[in-house]
């Protein structure tokens, strides 16, 4: 599993990284979390707003911070 966290390092950004790091412990799922900063390679995923949520290449947010149970369910959904 290979999730993605997308942002330039604002608040936001290191919340939802944070966010998915504990649902992972939760849930006791093992992936690689990497936390994408350059603009270049953010852009590369087409989102309008940061942060963005990638999971095995997919898209699944961007903008906002979602909750643990959408994280979790978005996880599942590509296990």
């Amino acid at each position: 599993m290979d999730i993605k966290v997308l942002g330039p390092g604002c608040k936001k950004c290191k919340e939802l990284e944070s966010e998915v790091r504990k649902t992972l412990e939760e849930i006791g799922v093992e992936a690689s979390v990497e936390k994408v900063e350059e603009m270049d390679k953010i852009m590369q995923y087409s989102i309008l707003m940061t942060p963005g949520l990638v999971v095995n290449g997919k898209v699944k947010v961007f903008g906002k911070v979602p909750s643990r149970k959408d994280i979790a369910k978005w996880i599942k959904e590509e296990m």
